[in-house]
């Protein structure tokens, strides 16, 4: 039975992506724990400070269907090590004394940290290729509707019109600029160490750097300068970076989730015959994917602080620390993982966008969500202090007596000795009060081509 959401049968499929949970598996982790003693002893064989034949042996044991996972696991138990057991089972297998050389002059987490940064670049790939798709599928929806108009709003009421299409240029923005921390972040957190007991190299004498680095460049990481064992600001920031996405594709959800709502009805999720929204009433089309991706966006941000908490490290190494972070990551790339894989559904399955009722909307106040534009007008010819003052005693006479804020206006012999009534209408017309909207959907689709390419 699974004990984790992202592992059971009937939760899984949700709370997880296959690809991603494949990444963090056990099998994959020991894998890449094995690719590390593999490069290691490679290098050092090169180097002359090990014997060939035994780095080869090392090399074609080292895969993880040669091992017994189960096992690893009980031994890990009565040892209280997570890794002796994958070394002495590897040295096991290695004939002819080849064992005595696996784990040569390492430490335990030299391997444990660079196996989590392959891993992490096993996933980044994957994050990546989501992303820009996402953000490739906004764009065409941002650009389809440039001109759709819609009530803008500020506080949850209507403030000014704009366009549905500009709302989904922002989303498109935000999202280019988490590709760029992405590619600005990846020489600093694909990052290995082969640094040694307390991060000294003394197990290697004066051939450290050059074991470090061999190693290193054999399994596509860079080198660090020094030992990382308990700097843990590579975890954070790419921790940062998965709650920063998980922040924004959160909000995008959170934005559908209300844009839905029976009142507004502006935007709904994908919908197929089959999916059912309630148990008990019938009617009802939940948006389920967003409330999900919106949850898990959550919980990717609740884990930030138990990550915060793992970099609090004492001395050269600190257990107390560094095991949060076992369990913490590899949650938030599995529940990122699922979050991206869900948002693409939903705008690939179709975001069903209600043009008609976001200009029903739009036109609920009678038009006083121009009430600004004719401030300013008015403002030309009465100050912009006074003009606001009179726009502000014609709008909240409207409200009061529930006439048409066109009608209020046309009453008030302030505003009335100032336009006529077609010049009145004009500057109603929310089409024609959009500012730069259309124009910054097409420079961020514009500026950001290059976002949609690997």
């Amino acid at each position: 039975m699974a004990s984790h959401i992202t592992e059971s049968r009937i939760y899984g499929g949700t709370y997880s992506a296959p690809d991603f949970a494949a990444v963090f598996s056990d099998s994959n982790q020991v894998q890449k724990w094995l690719d590390v003693e593999q490069a290691l002893a490679l290098t050092q064989a090169e180097l002359g400070l090990i014997p060939r034949p035994a780095a080869e042996e090392i090399a074609r044991n080292s895969k993880v269907g040669l091992f017994d996972l189960e096992q690893l696991g009980r031994e890990s138990r009565e040892t209280g090590h997570v890794l002796v057991p994958t070394i002495r089972a590897l040295s096991k297998l290695c004939g002819a004394g080849a064992g005595e050389y696996v784990h040569y002059g390492v430490t335990t987490q030299d391997i444990l940290d660079t196996g989590l940064v392959l891993q992490i670049k096993d996933a980044w790939g994957l994050m990546l290729g989501k992303l820009r798709s996402i953000r490739l599928n906004l764009a065409k929806l941002a650009e389809r509707h440039k001109h759709t108009l819609m009530a803008a709003r500020t506080h949850g009421q209507h403030a000014l019109p704009t366009t549905f299409g500009y709302k989904v240029a922002v989303w498109v923005d935000e999202i280019d600029r988490h590709l760029e921390r992405f590619q600005e972040a990846e020489p600093r957190i694909l990052v290995g160490n082969m640094t040694g007991a307390v991060g000294t190299m003394a197990s290697f004498g004066s051939r450290g750097f050059e074991v470090q680095k061999r190693t290193l460049a054999k399994l596509g990481l860079s080198e660090p300068r020094t030992s990382w064992h308990s700097a843990r600001d590579r975890i954070l920031e790419i921790a940062g970076l998965l709650v920063q996405v998980a922040v924004t594709l959160g909000r995008i959800a959170n934005e559908v989730y209300n844009l839905q709502r029976t009142e507004i009805d502006e935007v709904r999720e994908g919908f197929r015959m089959g999916k059912i929204g309630s148990s008990t009433m019938p009617h009802k089309q939940n948006p389920s994917t967003v409330d999900l991706i919106v949850a898990l966006a959550r919980m990717i941000r609740a884990q930030m602080v138990a990550l915060t908490d793992a970099a609090f490290q004492q001395h050269e190494r600190d257990g107390t620390a560094w095991r949060i972070e076992w369990a913490a990551l590899p949650e938030m790339f599995v529940y990122t993982g699922a979050i991206l894989g869900r948002m693409d559904e939903v705008l690939v399955a179709g975001l069903e966008v209600r043009e008609e009722q976001m200009r029903r909307n739009l036109d609920l106040l009678g038009g006083q969500i121009l009430s600004e534009r004719i401030m300013f007008v008015l403002g030309n010819r009465l100050g912009k202090q006074t003009a606001h003052e009179v726009v502000y005693e014609v709008a909240m006479e409207a409200k009061q007596h529930g006439i048409s804020f066109r009608e209020a206006l046309l009453k008030d012999s302030r505003v009335k000795t100032n336009f006529t009534p077609q010049a009145l209408e004009d500057l109603l017309n929310p089409a024609t009060y959009l500012g730069l909207a259309v124009a910054m959907v097409d420079q961020v689709i514009r500026d950001g081509t290059n976002n949609t390419q690997p």
